[in-house]
């Protein structure tokens, strides 16, 4: 009985250390993801904040183990122990690899590692965009497939189907590649493609399409800020299309979402700050997109505060950026995506959606290191008073938000009225006429199509000859032309998702090619003939890349205006009417003199001379000139 109670007071306390070692080793801290995960040296933002997200964190010291790598201050960690924030800073000796982080907690230790970078080359990167540009806007997976093995990637089975318009149907970063020879023979100089972001992995039974789950094809509904969809590519191909597309004289313009995340994004059942949204996926408020109080000195602050803070559809999980570390986090998340790929501008989502304290810090980090950078901003609306409310310049609800440029939605949608629709023409001269409520409206994307809206071609009463008029318009007046893939081909598409349709060609099995001549029908080709005529005459003539625009006839359906440089001066003039009209306008705006002989470069008018200060100028029915001093 004695060697009994002998052996049970030997083993009790063993019994209890092995219970502890095995409560420690089960409570042990571990590391799922760091972001971002890596950095460059000599960055204007340094140290760099990273986000630790693991389990069992709580009470963790960080330490860094590698030379010219050290973490600066004392880490934060979240209530439920799952995220770190912590600053370290790269020395610039610190050398590119991996720098070594050690996590210690009461329980045991975690190791991980962060990319040190070299700074990427300045030389042909981060270029910004500008008005000597044409733009191409593409939706990557409805552009071309030039990789189909990752059609159908094996973390996310089953969201790959042709046939169902609502899910992936094969466009990648690969198929942006192969088609660059066929961008460069259109005279694109910018592709704007829509976002890259790692979307969810499986079907989206929240957003229903159709009484149907639907997929994050478009990339809006990001579920990691810094990897890429792997529907798409990896960031190794990202990386090889930016610098392939520069090799080519294009440069690439990245889509961006700071407002909201993807329904399914972690932080959304686990965010990493009590405020890290505006509400939570159980109490929220839904956006009423009642945007006009914005800008209303006596805004009703219920609506306000529905229009800030609202989550989009009600599923949208809305970013509170008022928060310092989502406002940190984003900033940080821009720049990496600038510094790692050489990347040469943004378009931001939903900008006005956003508080203006939150872009004024935004842009002047972005600005800081990448002084030549530009970013143009989406504020979805027709009403000149309220868009340029948002242009940078000013001040506005307490900050200058140092926004370069807007898409021109006013224009877009004067445009569509007359050349789709057939409403009078003036509407054009008149929505520019407001120009002067912008900082700066030379620097406005001018646009005919986009993802968001039906394409022209299925406007009612649009024509082709409507189509090549507005494209004759938007590379000819003020602003950075863009054009929507497809619209070279009067490709058709009433609304979502049928106005993101596939480009015939680009995909195995389809019956055509489109992106070469002989795969194209008469029609099509006589299209993209003349739209590449007008970005070859955007490129080569000075006045239509940076002239003053000057007004000089207008009329229901007519149109008459200079682009004008120090140097040079271009004429154009429209006719919208089905019949063909001679009309007589002063040049005296132009600096043109008596006895100028002018040509049209597009080839449906008889040169013109300058008399009495005065061009007469015959046009045929529905045809715009483009008139070039001989």
């Amino acid at each position: 009985m004695r060697i009994l109670k002998m052996n049970r007071l030997i083993w009790l306390p063993l019994i209890v250390f092995a219970a502890a070692i095995g409560s420690a080793a089960q409570n042990a801290p571990e590391v799922f993801k760091v972001d971002p995960p890596s950095w460059w040296t000599r960055s204007s933002l340094n140290p760099v904040r990273l986000m630790i997200r693991g389990k069992n964190l709580s009470g963790a010291r960080v330490q860094a183990l590698t030379r010219g790598f050290r973490v600066v201050g004392i880490p934060k960690v979240n209530e439920r122990g799952t995220y770190i924030l912590v600053d370290v800073a790269i020395a610039p000796i610190a050398q590119p690899g991996a720098a070594r982080l050690r996590i210690t907690t009461a329980n045991g230790i975690a190791r991980t590692s962060f990319e040190i970078l070299a700074p990427l080359g300045r030389n042909g990167r981060f270029q910004g965009f500008s008005p000597a540009d044409v733009m191409y806007l593409i939706m990557i997976d409805r552009f071309s497939d030039g990789d189909p093995t990752n059609n159908d990637p094996p973390q996310s089975r089953g969201i790959y189907d042709r046939k169902n318009k609502f899910y992936y149907h094969g466009g990648d970063l690969q198929g942006v590649i192969d088609r660059l020879p066929y961008l460069n023979d259109l005279g694109v100089t910018a592709v704007w493609l829509t976002p890259w972001y790692d979307n969810y992995d499986h079907p989206n039974q929240i957003e229903l399409k159709e009484d149907k789950p639907s997929t994050g094809f478009h990339g809006y509904n990001p579920q990691d800020f810094y990897a890429v969809e792997e529907h798409f590519g990896s960031f190794a191909k990202l990386r090889e299309l930016v610098d392939a597309a520069h090799r080519s004289g294009i440069k690439i313009i990245q889509d961006e979402v700071v407002n909201h995340t993807g329904p399914y994004h972690p932080w959304v059942d686990d965010p990493p700050t009590p405020t890290w949204f505006n509400g939570t996926k159980a109490n929220h408020l839904k956006n009423v997109f009642q945007t006009w109080v914005l800008h209303d000195p006596r805004p009703v602050e219920e609506l306000k505060r529905e229009t800030m803070e609202g989550w989009f559809l009600d599923f949208l999980p809305d970013l509170n950026q008022k928060d310092p570390e989502v406002a940190r986090y984003l900033i940080q998340n821009t720049l990496w995506w600038i510094g790692t790929t050489g990347l040469d501008g943004i378009r931001m989502d939903t900008w006005q959606y956003v508080p203006n304290t939150f872009w004024h810090d935004w842009t002047s980090a972005l600005k800081r290191e990448f002084p030549k950078f530009t970013v143009v901003g989406e504020v979805k609306d027709g009403d000149v008073v309220h868009t340029s409310y948002f242009q940078g310049g000013r001040v506005r609800d307490g900050a200058d938000s140092g926004l370069d440029s807007l898409l021109d939605f006013p224009l877009f949608y004067a445009v569509r009225h007359a050349f789709a629709e057939g409403h009078r023409l003036d509407e054009v001269p008149k929505t520019l006429a407001k120009d002067y409520l912008y900082n700066n409206a030379e620097i406005l994307v001018t646009l005919l199509g986009g993802h968001d809206d039906g394409r022209f071609m299925s406007e009612k009463g649009a024509t082709l000859a409507g189509l090549k008029l507005a494209n004759a318009f938007v590379l000819t007046t003020r602003g950075v032309p863009q054009l929507y893939y497809g619209d070279e081909i009067a490709m058709t598409g009433a609304d979502e998702p049928t106005t993101r349709g596939d480009f015939p060609g680009g995909f195995p099995g389809d019956k055509r090619n489109a992106f070469s001549p002989t795969g194209r029908t008469r029609e099509e080709q006589d299209l993209f003939e003349y739209i590449r005529k007008l970005t070859r005459l955007h490129t080569q003539l000075e006045p239509l890349k940076s002239g003053a625009l000057i007004n000089l006839y207008s009329s229901d359906q007519q149109y008459a205006y200079a682009r004008t440089t120090k140097d040079a001066a271009v004429v154009v003039a429209i006719n919208n009417d089905n019949k063909p009209i001679t009309i007589a306008f002063e040049v005296g705006g132009a600096r043109l003199v008596n006895g100028t002989r002018l040509a049209d470069r597009l080839g449906s008018s008889k040169d013109v001379r300058v008399e009495n200060g005065k061009l007469n100028v015959a046009l045929p029915s529905r045809s715009a000139a483009i008139f070039v001093p001989r």
